[in-house]
């Protein structure tokens, strides 16, 4: 996703560009991850980096300008489509978790069911992940108390097995969550939460499998970038390692509609499971 007045837009950068190349840095390999470019894109305030994308089967060069982000990471509708479902029903759109992002749907939740919504989609597509209490608090909003959420294994094997503390504020309304091939690590901590405690019905494409906990260690000297360390990893609620492999959705959709028509995507039968 590309955010709204921001350096990437600002410098030509559109969704669905595939970085390709970032400063001499080639990420073409098929291997690399967000965070594995997020790493050489980030830089001091006011400095430029070069970066390769592609777009529609061509690389395009782009030279942007690094500035701080202010990112709207959940954004909220009402969707009202006769031909999916009838009434209203709100759409919450997830971009990435920070600790905030629990506290903010749940705000959002309670605008959507005063304007009317009885049933609710949660739109998590391109959603890379970002901090995982993040993810674990969100899913944590849907679920009774007592229920597994994610298992955290260090490199030493220590396991740390977290759980909703209490019944979150919403236990019984029609969820659905949309996911994509994008949605990666906190989305899918949440995502195989949801589903294993059967919660949602999961639509749209397999996720990235992204099930490993990283923090980013900067360079020394001041110098631009630093190294993606992994620290820890982690399973669902049913003890399935998801790395490399992603989450399977309950049912497949297009996944292509817009940002603000998360409903597009979807068919009768994801409100009838």
């Amino acid at each position: 996703d590309v955010e709204p007045n921001g350096p990437a837009a600002k410098g030509g950068l559109k969704p669905k560009d595939v970085f390709m190349e970032v400063d001499g840095v080639r990420f073409d390999d098929g291997k690399a991850t967000p965070d594995d470019v997020a790493v050489v894109v980030r830089g001091p305030e006011g400095s430029k980096v070069g970066v390769v994308v592609e777009r529609d089967g061509k690389t395009v060069d782009f030279i942007l300008t690094r500035e701080p982000i202010k990112i709207t990471s959940v954004r909220s509708y009402i969707g009202e489509n006769s031909g999916v479902v009838d009434g209203k029903v709100g759409v919450i759109r997830i971009k990435s978790f920070s600790g905030t992002t629990a506290e903010t749907v749940k705000s959002e939740l309670e605008g959507l069911k005063k304007k009317g919504a009885t049933k609710f989609v949660l739109d998590l597509r391109g959603n890379p992940g970002g901090l995982l209490p993040g993810g674990v608090d969100t899913a944590s909003l849907f679920l009774e108390a007592n229920k597994p959420v994610v298992f955290v294994a260090n490199k030493n094997g220590v396991v740390d097995a977290q759980s909703t503390l209490g019944d979150g504020v919403d236990l019984d309304s029609q969820l659905v969550l949309l996911v994509d091939r994008n949605t990666a690590s906190a989305a899918e901590v949440m995502t195989a939460a949801l589903k294993e405690n059967k919660r949602v019905t999961v639509v749209g494409e397999q996720t990235f499998g992204k099930g490993i906990v990283q923090t980013i260690r900067q360079f020394e000297g001041g110098e631009n970038g630093g190294v993606a360390v992994t620290i820890a990893r982690y399973e669902t609620p049913e003890h399935h390692d998801i790395n490399k492999q992603g989450i399977p959705v309950d049912v497949k959709t297009n996944v292509d509609c817009g940002k603000e028509d998360a409903l597009a995507c979807l068919s009768k039968e994801v409100f009838k499971k």
